[in-house]
């Protein structure tokens, strides 16, 4: 039902009284509105997810930044739709305001996380809550720039053709709708694989700030005032000028910041389709250390402690002939130690990353750190995600597991700590098999640690403790720290496991490990028995407890 103009409120400018004065038809005016909606919708959640993704890369725990990103965001918008109503007297000319700003805030955003994430030596110490409470500025002031669309571009609607306001909310919010799902399908599967997380968010940008200039300043134009369409035509233009040079400095604002975070030793920088993956040194006698989306996976110094550590206890017991599985360990490191002990005769290995897998075959420093495992005929793989695959193989029993897997405090990893998970391991072991886990460190996280053995317990297998140092420098061993030495752990804890309810014994025997002796193992299981917490209920998929 179309409804004439409702009366002018007292002090509201002329314009406000008719319909729009269009270049066009009314008809043709309502879908060029409604495109706009979709752009800016699209816009609107790449940015949304762009927050989303460079604080669960950079920070970990995807599950808690989505949380703060997404319901600070959200609060925002009620925010920003209230404080649009003092705006909507002058609808166009505050919606091309809100679209400059907030195509210059959105398309910025990640380049200035990533900046104070290089520059401020990462997200611990002194800085850690300094980058966390610019994320939540971020999330805050986008926030407030999208709940303040939707009013203004009704007032505009309605400006062209009154309409009944449930006819018209319909229009609005279905052209919305559709626009967040195409942005929300284009960050993972076009922006991020083929611009990344830079260049992706200032397109976005630059893409938000033309469709609102031009819907305002082509559409609207005749109900702004000369100094308005000159005012917002400048701040267009210098939005453009700011996005376009920030995307011809992207390249080397991206070298410069990694150098930052990686220091100047940066041989590869590469994103998978799963993750980012840095390698710096590795040549010429200068240590390798393996970056995974910002954290020291591996470290060259102490990798061989950490590996030696998590391999040999579990290969003591292992018969003549052994089948050993290897879960994640896409870098060869732990096959490296599986395959110095000739009774093995068959390693498979199970990672998701090709990209990582590639590496680990191809570049000199990385393969030559593994031995060239991935060219010994015993080893097969997989390229798979180990639960998964776990589901879907058939039963055939391993003597050894290794489950060389990322922190268990990181979320993605956290169904790979789960009982249902230990479950599918203990169904693909052998009767006298065994399982040995990387469960985080020990003394700055014991919970976490004897949570990992309470859901082995939960899912029938026993398990027994111990830690690891670098034997030489006292450095923290093993994955998953962070870029700056403020978070490093102290130590780094296993479990040794086996079916049933006796805990397997902690020995070597066979291939003699070059950093461990009997001595220090036995005294680094006193050390992680120490810390131990009762009574912790196991980890699910329905109820993760990291």
């Amino acid at each position: 039902m179309i409804e004439p103009h409702a009366p002018a409120p007292p002090g509201a400018p002329p314009s406000w009284t008719g319909p729009a004065r269009l270049p066009v038809r009314p008809g043709t005016g309502r879908f060029l509105v409604l495109v706009c909606v979709f752009v800016c919708a699209a816009c609107g959640l790449v940015y949304e997810l762009e927050l989303v993704a460079f604080a669960s890369y950079l920070m970990g725990d995807s599950v808690t930044q989505a949380s703060v990103v997404l319901s600070v965001m959200v609060f925002a918008m009620g925010i920003g739709s209230l404080g649009a109503k003092r705006l909507r007297w002058h609808a166009a000319a505050g919606f091309g305001a809100v679209e400059s700003v907030l195509a210059l805030v959105g398309g910025c955003s990640a380049m200035a996380l990533y900046a104070v994430f290089a520059w401020t030596g990462g997200w611990g110490g002194v800085w850690a809550e300094g980058p966390r409470c610019l994320l939540v500025a971020f999330s805050l002031a986008i926030g407030l720039l999208i709940g303040a669309e939707v009013p203004l571009l009704m007032e505009l609607i309605q400006r062209i053709r009154r309409q009944d306001a449930g006819g018209a909310v319909a229009d609005l919010f279905a052209a919305d709708y559709v626009g967040a799902l195409v942005g929300g399908l284009a960050f993972p599967f076009l922006l991020l694989p083929f611009l990344g997380q830079l260049t992706g968010a200032l397109l976005t940008g630059t893409v938000n700030v033309v469709a609102g200039g031009a819907l305002v300043l082509g559409l609207f134009r005749r109900d702004l005032t000369r100094r308005a369409r000159w005012t917002l035509l400048l701040a267009g233009v210098v939005v453009l000028g700011v996005l376009g040079s920030a995307a011809a400095l992207a390249g080397d604002f991206e070298r410069a910041a990694r150098h930052a975070v990686y220091g100047t030793d940066v041989r590869v920088a590469v994103r998978t389709g799963v993750q980012e993956v840095v390698l710096t040194g590795g040549t010429h006698g200068r240590p390798l250390d393996l970056y995974l989306d910002g954290r020291l996976r591996v470290g060259g110094r102490d990798e061989r402690a950490y590996h030696e550590a998590l391999v040999h206890p579990a290969l003591a017991a292992a018969p003549a002939g052994a089948r050993v599985l290897v879960l994640g360990g896409g870098d060869g490191l732990a096959v490296r130690e599986v395959l110095r002990d000739r009774r093995v005769r068959r390693v498979d290995v199970v990672e998701l990353d090709a990209g990582l897998l590639r590496l680990a075959r191809e570049d000199p420093g990385l393969s030559a750190a593994n031995g060239h495992a991935y060219a010994d005929p015993r080893v097969h793989v997989t390229r798979a995600d180990a639960l998964g695959r776990l589901r879907r193989a058939p039963v055939v029993p391993y003597d050894v597991v290794i489950a060389d897997l990322p922190d268990p405090g990181i979320t993605a990893s956290t169904k790979l700590y789960s009982e249902e998970f230990y479950g599918l391991v203990r169904r693909a072991l052998a009767p006298h098999g065994r399982l040995a886990v990387h469960a985080g460190p020990v003394t700055s996280r014991p919970r976490v640690f004897w949570t990992v053995a309470a859901t082995l317990r939960a899912a029938g297998l026993a398990g027994t403790p111990y830690r690891v140092l670098d034997p030489d420098s006292g450095f923290p061993a093993g994955p998953d720290r962070s870029t700056g030495t403020a978070r490093a752990p102290h130590d780094w804890g296993f479990l040794l496991a086996a079916p049933g309810r006796t805990a397997p014994p902690l020995r070597l025997d066979g291939v003699r490990p070059l950093t461990l002796t009997p001595g220090r193992l036995a005294a680094d299981r006193r050390a992680a028995e120490r810390t131990r917490i009762g009574g912790l209920p196991p980890s699910t998929l329905v109820r993760p407890r990291y």
